[in-house]
């Protein structure tokens, strides 16, 4: 009996001391906080947005900052993580990619990177944010502060890499391409992303969909998974050869008699994926009924990108 008892003592003392440290460093993580900083659409757009932003809170205090490179939006939102409690903040940018000028020039605000892309000027007039999101900034600070300016922070930031070539990003697109599949070993699947301006950042978009293809592939038999970008952004000429290059990836697949699956990469439907359907107008094609949101694993992935 005494040995039996001296073995569950052990035993839960073991326990308590391995439950230590994770209490330690719930205790520690509890004072980070997490700022999520999306572009901003629609309100359903937005709901979502926010909806992940709830999940992530049960952990971390989170707030949202939307816009694009939007000053007054981040700065508010550090202001009310600051109010919180949080000693230390952690921006997590809900994008498909990390190579673009929003993300540099977000970097530029909250004191990451020396000097301003020349975007940032670009971005500082417009409003991409929801009603109401860049009201005053907090009465600590004056409202017509310079909207180029880095934000004003008491505590130290750090900033996560958007969704780029992440495994539960791939995951999901895999879904989608599998939720509109009826039988893989004849259907040709394209991965379709914006895609930025720059020649540079475009082959690092390419880069990560190529990885993402290849979970596509591994995720189920199909006859082929190519991926491209469209560039929205850039001139008519870069813009009507993206819409010429895809039609060709259609044809092309439609002439060895497979179904297509055109599956957007988006972080979530809103606009881009009509241009899509226009660029395609008279094809024969399966569009994906869903971008990257609405997903629980979205909200694992900033959790994923905290830690």
């Amino acid at each position: 009996m005494w040995v039996c008892k001296s073995v569950f003592v052990i035993a839960l003392f073991s326990s308590l001391v391995s439950v230590l440290p994770s209490a330690a460093q719930a205790q520690a993580d509890a004072t980070t906080g997490v700022l999520l900083l999306a572009h901003g659409g629609q309100p359903q757009w937005n709901d979502r947005v926010t909806a992940v932003a709830h999940v992530v809170d049960r952990q971390y205090p989170t707030e949202v900052a939307f816009g694009m490179a939007s000053r007054g939006s981040i700065q508010a939102a550090v202001d009310r993580l600051t109010a919180r409690g949080a000693t230390s903040i952690v921006a997590v940018p809900l994008f498909v990619s990390s190579y673009s000028s929003v993300i540099t020039s977000t970097e530029y605000l909250l004191g990451l990177r020396a000097e301003a892309p020349p975007d940032l000027k670009i971005f500082a007039k417009m409003d991409h944010a929801p009603q109401g999101a860049l009201a005053t900034e907090h009465a600590g600070h004056a409202p017509a502060a310079d909207p180029v300016s880095p934000v004003m922070k008491t505590v130290p930031v750090r900033m996560t890499a958007a969704f780029n070539r992440h495994p539960l990003i791939a995951q999901i697109v895999a879904d989608r391409a599998r939720s509109i599949s009826m039988v893989p070993t004849n259907e040709a699947v394209i991965l379709v992303a914006h895609g930025p301006v720059p020649e540079d950042d475009n082959r690092r978009w390419l880069d990560d969909l190529a990885l993402l293809a290849a979970q596509v592939r591994a995720a189920a038999p199909f006859a082929s998974v190519d991926y491209m970008t469209v560039r929205d952004d850039a001139g008519p000429a870069i813009r009507e050869a993206a819409t010429k290059e895809l039609r060709s990836k259609v044809e092309q697949q439609r002439a060895l008699g497979r179904r297509v699956l055109v599956v957007p990469h988006l972080l979530s439907f809103g606009g881009i994926e009509q241009g899509l359907r226009t660029r395609l107008e008279g094809l024969d094609y399966t569009m994906a009924a869903q971008a990257l949101m609405p997903d629980d694993r979205i909200a694992q992935w900033v959790l994923a990108s905290l830690r």
